[in-house]
């Protein structure tokens, strides 16, 4: 094993570690967050951290096997994003009543 090697590993490690800790800390903001909008910021996240966790199980194979199921995996994060944000939009917009005037409630 050269030091490359051992530098690597190491690397590769700390990187699990790194995402381990960010995992749980994401369950406590997606169990405790004060807001709908926090639930929906860390179900993002939660779609960030798999991909990366799959980029260190790439990098610690050498294949690039999973690149295509970390694309997907980003698509589908990125379109479950947009669609909260919207569904957030529209359930916060103050409405409108009969006179004109906005309703905030």
């Amino acid at each position: 094993m050269t030091t490359l090697n051992a530098v690597e590993d190491a690397v590769l490690a700390a990187s699990v570690v790194m995402i381990l800790v960010a995992g749980a800390l994401l369950l406590y903001r997606i169990w405790y967050g004060p807001s709908m909008l926090d639930r929906a910021v860390a179900l993002d996240v939660a779609a960030a951290l798999i991909i990366a966790g799959i980029g260190v199980k790439a990098a610690q194979d050498g294949d690039s096997f999973y690149f295509p199921v970390m694309l997907v995996l980003a698509f589908l994060g990125f379109t479950g994003s947009v669609g909260i944000a919207r569904f957030i939009a529209v359930r916060d917009r103050p409405s409108v009543r009969a006179d004109g005037t906005e309703d905030h409630r």
